[in-house]
């Protein structure tokens, strides 16, 4: 037996006995697969107001599962080199059905983000494709469309954000460091801005630890940029740093490719009362990473173990710092994916390694629950619950994303420069849902029967949402409504995830119940786009800590 064979004999041995030992203990939430093999490995992913999902990887893996259809082929390169293969699908989680779509340019380690009117807007990639912008319309037979000269320069590893007005900014890629906007409708969106904060954050050329930064509008309409190890709140209509927050302790690299992952945490709104001058707190949360040098390292073979930490930090706070506390799994490469509770699921990624080429080890299998609400104590045992594993590795390369339904779907991984199914960890191509706890729960599920005047709401508008609960259960829990943008999500990173807590009319006891299990609840809309862009988001009911489906509403001015 060659050196190669027994090396993955032996991490075969290894990975089957870490998950006959997970399996062996009992965990809450359940696994089920969706679909073996979409024909390509999720790389990005976004829903759309639709509810179905877009998905790509890139177009220079060469030939993937899935064919084009009707024999149709597209030129890859300047040459005469064709492709008439998908690298891209629409893929509908009611049915399972897949379905084919075209890019004609490299979508590799791109950016994205949903527009107000429920487009997928696409930005950057590789080669030809770095300075592309792609839309998709979410219609039965709409297919990708491409502006080769969307971008002022290439976004290579970039990441998008929703602002106020609309816009999309985009900030960073590889050796970039700037910003611009899309789309580019005026003189002024033509510009290009410099941000010497991502030349100071960046480790080294060959490795920055600084790309795909974790960018958040904050409640006041700032963005809030973290890259490496720390951050800034950009002030992107003046074009000026209006702070600088602390260096997060502990010195773990924290962006790509020592790639942890963040999220915001619930913002939590008031009814219409209270001045829409108030700005609310907003408190983003960032897990995992690993040392700055261990990119290097896993290139000479040497896997540096993930970190545990995870940061806390009030970014509307005067006085803002971080508050420190430790997941109990070692990850790197971990999506973070905010569910409709407010609470947070951690899931896919390693325990050692980095991203790259066949640079981690020892898949962690199991996702973890993070409460956002409960104290943080010494243990930190309250706010963490280990769940159910997966059998399947989800390395560099996966993703995840909230259903409406309330599941997680989970997707891809390709650790390797091609596909490649003989690989110590292959190319996936299946996709899996994971149900958090709250889906078996015993508490009733509610039910949106209504939502009036409709489905169209405007800012600080008053509206009602009617809801059922089994018949049987009469007594009623606590009930808060919650509404979710979708994000777009690659590289361990849920671009535009933002989930907000209305603002409820009255009190649960002042719930109106207008038959026997059905209740009616009045709700505020956000008062302004710094709190909730204008756009399409998943309105949510929750009782007692069980959410009910999705209902989608569009919040515009």
């Amino acid at each position: 037996m060659d050196t190669k064979s027994l090396s993955l004999l032996l991490l075969a041995i290894f990975t089957s006995l870490i998950v006959s030992e997970i399996e062996a203990q009992s965990y809450s939430g359940k696994w089920k697969l969706l679909k073996k093999s979409i024909g390509i490995s999720a790389m990005h992913m976004q829903l759309l107001p639709n509810d179905k999902i877009i998905i790509f990887d890139r177009t220079n893996f060469g030939p993937s599962n899935l064919s084009l259809p009707q024999g149709k082929c597209i030129a890859i390169t300047q040459n005469t080199n064709i492709d008439c293969f998908a690298h891209s699908v629409e893929f509908d989680p009611l049915n399972r059905n897949v379905r084919p779509l075209t890019i004609l340019t490299d979508t590799w380690c791109s950016s994205g983000a949903l527009s107000s009117d429920g487009v997928l807007v696409q930005s950057g990639g590789y080669r030809l494709g770095e300075r592309v912008v792609r839309t998709f319309k979410p219609c039965e037979s709409c297919d990708w469309e491409e502006d080769p000269t969307g971008l002022i320069v290439p976004r290579w590893y970039a990441s998008n954000q929703v602002l106020p007005n609309g816009k999309i900014i985009i900030v960073g890629g590889r050796y970039e460091f700037n910003y611009e906007f899309v789309p580019k409708v005026s003189h002024s969106d033509q510009t290009l801005f410099q941000l010497p904060f991502l030349r100071e954050t960046r480790y080294s050329p060959l490795i920055p630890n600084n790309l795909y930064p974790f960018l958040h509008l904050s409640p006041d309409g700032n963005l809030f940029v973290f890259a490496n190890d720390r951050a800034i709140l950009l002030d992107y209509v003046n074009h000026r740093v209006v702070r600088s927050y602390p260096v997060m302790p502990g010195g773990i690299s924290r962006n790509y490719p020592s790639t942890g992952s963040s999220v915001l945490l619930p913002i939590v709104l008031q009814n219409n009362n209270v001045s829409a001058r108030t700005i609310p707190d907003a408190e983003v949360l960032i897990c995992g990473g690993t040392l700055p040098d261990s990119n290097q390292k896993a290139d000479k073979g040497v896997y540096v173990s993930a970190s545990k930490s995870c940061g806390r930090i009030v970014i509307t706070s005067p006085s803002a710092k971080w508050e420190m506390e430790e997941m109990p799994l070692k990850r790197v490469m971990g999506d973070m994916i905010m569910l409709p509770t407010g609470d947070v699921l951690i899931i896919n990624g390693a325990g050692k390694g980095t991203a790259g080429w066949n640079a981690a080890r020892e898949p962690v299998l199991n996702p973890v629950l993070y409460r956002t609400n409960f104290p943080n104590t010494d243990s930190d045992s309250d706010r963490f619950e280990i769940m159910s594993p997966s059998p399947i590795p989800r390395l560099y390369h996966s993703t995840a994303h909230l259903l409406s339904d309330g599941r997680v779907i989970v997707g891809g991984s390709n650790p390797n420069s091609n596909y490649n199914f003989t690989a110590i960890y292959p190319t996936e191509l299946s996709l899996e849902a994971f149900s958090p706890p709250y889906l078996s729960s015993d508490t009733p599920r509610p039910t949106i029967t209504e939502i009036k005047p409709g489905l169209d709401l405007s800012y600080r508008q008053i509206f009602s949402v009617g809801f059922e609960l089994n018949a049987d259960e009469r007594k009623l829990g606590n009930i808060y409504v919650t509404m979710l943008a979708p994000s777009f999500t690659t590289h361990s990173f849920a671009m535009n995830q933002r989930l907000l807590v209305l603002g409820m009319e009255n009190n649960v006891n002042d719930i109106e119940e207008i038959g026997a299990g059905k209740y009616v609840v009045g709700v505020n809309a956000p008062a302004t786009a710094a709190l909730a862009p204008a756009g399409y988001y998943q309105l949510f009911v929750v009782h007692e800590g069980v959410p009910s489906r999705a209902k989608w509403v569009h919040l515009s001015k």
